[in-house]
């Protein structure tokens, strides 16, 4: 990757804009750093363009075609992390519920029994998904069950 920097007397605050064929996970880093992502913040792509995400934004994380969807209220955005790692850095305010999807546990509307002894649970934008049994005691144990 090529670096150039301009000093610019006039700019106040440091400003940055990268240009780029096309988003790579090198450039998602790139953005990461320049934008000082410490663990706060999650970098999301949607039409081409990067979005900065708070944690609380996002609802829920799914693995959808082997490409992570950090899912908010109203919008999906495609992350260049894997699971495990998004897992990592969101923390325990996260949960896994089955292998493919972590939730906000913040976004919990409600959870109902489901067939096979699977429990289907909804956030509050309506998003909804199964709880494996596998995930199951971890979110018996949150709900103090």
């Amino acid at each position: 990757m090529k670096v150039e920097i301009r000093i610019q007397k006039e700019a106040a605050v440091p400003y940055a804009v990268l240009y780029a064929s096309e988003i790579t996970p090198d450039v998602q880093r790139a953005a990461a750093l320049l934008e000082g992502e410490g663990g706060d913040k999650l970098l999301g792509e949607r039409e081409e363009r990067l979005f900065v995400l708070r944690p609380e934004e996002v609802y829920m994380v799914r693995v959808e075609n082997e490409k992570c969807l950090l899912c908010t209220r109203d919008s999906q955005y495609l992350s260049g992390k894997r699971l495990y790692e998004l897992e990592a850095v969101l923390g325990s305010g996260f949960l896994r519920i089955n292998k493919s999807t972590l939730v906000n546990l913040q976004q919990l509307d409600y959870v109902e029994p489901s067939l096979g002894g699977l429990m289907l649970l909804v956030l509050k934008n309506g998003a909804r998904d199964h709880i494996s049994r596998k995930y199951l005691p971890a979110f018996k144990q949150y709900l103090g069950l």
